[in-house]
């Protein structure tokens, strides 16, 4: 495996392309068990028959724990609405589109959605009235099966050279679950990107083209939120404070 070029960084991991291979390189002190789980989650969903790009290999490199896996052709949703933005409107529909597609399909082997949340309100250091609120909240809400993304926004969606196909990166977060919930935090993750205009756009086309009510969407805002916040980044904490917060619990 040539470490060569290098073609995104993010938060302990950098990743690299090497000809049809892309290779995810963690970080000496990443947790070796949230890596074995992301591969299984990506080998779950191919299973799915979704286009994603499928695992190759587990390894080790430079005593790092890598993961090996097809490279995706093409350009992110997010860089075509950077370089052309009168086609913006036309690629956030292709996005939703892409989105429902996703939804429509199920992965019985993956971890729950719900148990997610749980684990995450638990963990947001929230005092215990707060928890006890989001875990109440949490536990009203329907009990779905669908494929949920956790990280569904623009950059994770590629689009081939001409334009037929997608392929869908990053399945880390991956549940089982409420896609009202997957929704709510593509809708949060439109926010803390800045881009406003762009998350009411895309909620108003996610509810018509789902046929789901916006009320039912943004009942999960503060449970997201919540959870968002355990891995969120230092300065994202008062945003994120402030959804948990200014919902009135019923």
């Amino acid at each position: 495996m040539k470490l060569e070029k290098v073609i995104a960084v993010r938060t302990s991991k950098t990743i690299y392309r090497d000809g049809k291979y892309a290779i995810k390189v963690f970080d000496e002190n990443y947790s070796k068990a949230d890596v074995l789980n992301e591969a299984l989650n990506i080998a779950r969903v191919e299973e799915t028959g979704l286009s994603i790009p499928c695992v190759e290999e587990v390894t080790k490199i430079d005593g790092k724990w890598a993961i090996v896996t097809d490279y995706a052709e093409g350009k992110t949703l997010a860089r075509l609405m950077e370089e052309d933005h009168e086609k913006k409107d036309k690629y956030l529909e292709r996005f939703v589109d892409i989105q429902l597609e996703m939804h429509s399909k199920t992965a019985p082997m993956l971890n729950r959605l719900k148990d997610k949340m749980k684990r995450k309100i638990a963990q947001t250091g929230l005092d215990a009235t707060t928890r006890y609120e989001l875990d109440a909240r949490l536990e009203s809400m329907p009990k779905h099966n669908k494929l949920c993304h956790g990280d569904f926004n623009p950059t994770n969606v590629v689009i081939s050279e001409d334009g037929e196909h997608y392929t869908i990166l990053d399945w880390a977060h991956a549940t089982q679950g409420n896609a009202s919930a997957d929704a709510a935090r593509t809708y949060l993750l439109f926010w803390l990107s800045g881009d406003i205009e762009g998350a009411e756009k895309y909620l108003e086309l996610f509810c018509k083209k789902s046929d789901t009510a916006k009320q039912y969407v943004q009942k999960w805002l503060p449970i997201v939120a919540a959870s968002q916040s355990v891995k969120g980044k230092p300065e994202e904490q008062e945003f994120l404070m402030h959804w948990v917060n200014v919902v009135e619990y019923e």
